[in-house]
């Protein structure tokens, strides 16, 4: 069967390092089996929906290299919703309720105070027409509940293995609100069932979700997709939520990590894989299957998601990275500079740090005049290469004793300023012999 997933966002904020996980997930799960990947927007929530975070969504996930086969919107089917609110209703498995949250609050505690589990009590099933008949006169709408059959849930979950739920334990879900509007529970079977969504890869925390939409399938006349239901990503703090800031995709994006660093991290966390950095899309989707997914709780870690960043940085090839220097202005570094540079990045933008180095002028530390003098004295003549910077350290270190650190740090510093850096074997030829004289010190 050629898969056919999709990744269903709510357009209220900006995409974060969780729900890019899971269109990820789904996105490698449709490439790697040759089949398709819908994007759908579930903006059915008027209020809190905003057209610049759907924008946001689409973008970001161009970004991450995520495109998508299908795009739809489900503010575009409020017709379809209906329509199966009808069905429901006619074959008696939807039905109004007119409690209010405070009233509900109300039954929970009693029942909780009876040991009893906070399972809706069906009270509206007992109304006769005459006291619905009161609430519309008195404008009380009601909203809808599903009515859920008493009989075993069970399903083979992709990740989870057999699940099963009791039917008689799970309360009847609120389907459609008192103003009509019909909830993500109704919504998102009525598209599954009708696009042919043939399996749905989502997080942990929709299990219950799934235990009665599994009915709903089956009320509505469809046959259920296949489930899978990833562990959610947690913290060092705890769990990842969208509303805490720093793992958002368009803040990471503006920090500048990689969207390959993100995605091989995204696509091995809760694994039996090892993280590393992959190259391209293609080499990730080869390397993905389903099943090497585990239960426990994956734990993100910003400063794991640096250093594949770092590492994708130290292999990409002048080629694959000219555009994006173009892109930040940078058009002055050639193939000799990245190369030279690149080992020591842990974001791109840093680059123009160095490049600053080089060619421009650097606030150096005190650095001993003597010694810098004796640097001077037995700097090798041009042109250089990168055995130059090892052959005047070596004479440095004969005619003045100093080994190790002491011989080195204070060339790095009067040089670049900088205690750290890309090898000094590779700065040295991009910085040239006249630049060297002045900064150690020789007006030229």
């Amino acid at each position: 069967m050629t898969s056919f997933v999709r990744f269903a966002p709510s357009p209220t904020g900006c995409l974060h390092v969780g729900n890019v996980r899971t269109s990820l997930v789904n996105w490698l799960f449709a490439r790697a089996g040759g089949g398709r990947f819908m994007l759908r927007l579930d903006d059915t929530d008027t209020e809190r929906s905003r057209p610049e975070f759907a924008s946001s969504i689409e973008e970001d996930l161009r970004w991450l290299g995520l495109e998508w086969d299908e795009f739809k919107k489900q503010s575009d089917r409020f017709a379809s919703y209906e329509n199966a609110k009808q069905k429901l209703m006619a074959a008696g498995r939807l039905y109004p309720c007119y409690e209010t949250q405070e009233e509900l609050d109300i039954r929970r505690k009693m029942q909780a105070g009876r040991g009893l589990p906070p399972i809706y009590d069906r009270a509206a099933l007992q109304l006769t027409d005459e006291q619905k008949a009161k609430f519309a006169a008195e404008g009380k709408k009601p909203h809808y509940r599903f009515l859920l059959e008493n009989k075993p849930i069970i399903w083979n979950d992709l990740i989870r293995g057999e699940t099963k739920f009791q039917g008689a334990h799970v309360s009847d879900p609120v389907l459609v609100r008192e103003d009509g509007v019909p909830l993500y529970t109704l919504a998102s079977v009525v598209d599954d069932g009708e696009m042919g969504i043939t399996h749905i890869i989502r997080g942990e925390d929709h299990v219950s979700n799934t235990a009665v939409q599994v009915q709903i399938f089956e009320a509505l006349g469809f046959a259920p997709p296949v489930f899978g239901h990833l562990a959610l990503l947690k913290t060092k703090e705890g769990e990842l939520s969208k509303r805490i800031g720093g793992n958002d995709i368009r803040g990471l994006r503006d920090a500048g990590y990689e969207p390959m660093a993100i995605v091989s991290l995204l696509a091995k966390l809760g694994t039996s894989d090892a993280v590393e950095p992959f190259a391209d899309m293609n080499a990730l989707v080869d390397s993905f299957d389903i099943k090497r997914f585990g239960r426990a709780p994956a734990n993100y870690d910003a400063a794991e998601l640096e250093r594949l960043n770092e590492k994708l940085l130290a292999h990409v090839p002048y080629k694959t990275i000219e555009p994006r220097l173009k892109a930040l202005g940078l058009t002055q570094i050639d193939a000799t500079f990245w190369n030279a540079v690149r080992a020591n990045l842990k974001r791109l933008v840093e680059i123009k740090h160095w490049w600053d180095i080089v060619h421009g002028d650097i606030t150096a530390p005190a650095v001993d005049k003597e010694y810098l003098g004796h640097a001077v004295e037995l700097l090798p003549p041009a042109p250089w290469d990168d055995t130059t910077w090892s052959q005047w350290t070596k004479a440095l270190g004969t005619k003045t004793g100093r080994k190790s650190k002491e011989l080195f740090m204070p060339l790095r510093l009067a040089l670049t300023g900088e205690e750290h850096g890309p090898e000094m074997k590779t700065l040295l030829p991009l910085l040239g012999i006249e630049k060297v004289r002045v900064r150690l010190g020789i007006n030229t």
